[in-house]
């Protein structure tokens, strides 16, 4: 499915932890936004990271992309998607009061007319296929897109606009993270986008050394705020971006996808929550 260049969702790969693992690097030393003014501070269980020039081995550094990552960036990026398929289907039905209400009248519609307590048992049970049939579906449709866009020609949506770039986080010769930012000229915003750690190195403080590495970009380009959208349904991506600085700036309750087109069937089994974000750094 080839499709016009979206508005990308950008989503934090993580486990629960990881917000505290808060590694020190040389150039991230101090940024401070209008609400907020934070520090590097080492942590000792942490991999050490360090930026733009050959680490020893067991140390993650942050560099820009170059071409011949583009396969293990497209692996954990599609790794990272993926992961969204259990997490929007069940996960996701706990912050969804109407739907979960809707879904206790379906079950017990299915009671009061086939008055069979073995079809009514199975009924929650072929709710929640149909959910992971249609959060398979969607978020499939969603990365096909993703794949056919920026993520097809990194260098050409990211490297080479002025304003704009895409990093890998390396650890042993290996990329175990990636993140990217483009700038946005209508209101002198950076959005940080594609934020994702392959799940084998997760916990060592690389995604929250990615994102203080976009919010450094931004600081030395003079934009005025960092802004992301994310349909994350797990609380430590939300905790790390609080602990970046970010501050919630609203959201949507049933969000569409770029590259999936709304059904009422969709509608009935896939509700998404995308929220936004905002890092203020000086006011215009």
């Amino acid at each position: 499915m080839h499709c016009t260049s979206p508005k990308m969702v950008c989503e934090t790969k993580i486990v629960a932890d990881e917000h505290d693992a808060i590694p020190g690097t040389k150039k991230d030393s101090i940024i401070v936004s209008s609400s907020q003014m934070w520090t590097s501070t080492p942590a000792p269980a942490a991999a050490s990271v360090v930026e733009n020039k050959e680490p020893p081995g067991d140390t993650v550094f942050i560099r820009e992309f170059e071409r011949a990552d583009h396969g293990e960036v497209r692996r954990i990026f599609c790794e990272g998607i993926m992961e969204r398929i259990p997490n929007t289907a069940f996960r996701g039905l706990r912050h969804q009061p109407q739907t979960q209400f809707l879904y206790a009248m379906l079950t017990l519609m299915c009671y009061m007319v086939t008055k069979s307590l073995a079809l009514t048992c199975c009924t929650p049970f072929l709710l929640m296929g149909a959910r992971y049939y249609y959060s398979r579906k969607v978020i499939f449709g969603y990365l096909d897109c993703a794949l056919h866009t920026d993520m097809a020609d990194i260098e050409a949506y990211y490297m080479k606009p002025s304003g704009s770039c895409f990093w890998v986080a390396v650890l042993g010769g290996r990329v175990v993270g990636i993140v990217a930012a483009q700038g946005r000229e209508d209101d002198n915003t950076l959005e940080l986008r594609r934020m994702s750690v392959d799940s084998h190195y997760r916990g060592k403080g690389i995604a929250k050394a990615l994102g203080r590495r976009v919010l450094e970009f931004a600081m030395l380009n003079n934009y005025s705020a960092v802004v992301l959208g994310t349909t994350a349904v797990k609380m430590a991506a939300h905790k790390l971006y609080e602990s970046l600085g970010f501050r919630h700036s609203g959201e949507s309750q049933d969000h569409t996808l770029p590259g999936t087109p709304r059904s009422t069937l969709q509608s009935l089994f896939f509700q998404i929550r995308y929220h936004r974000y905002r890092l203020q750094l000086h006011e215009e």
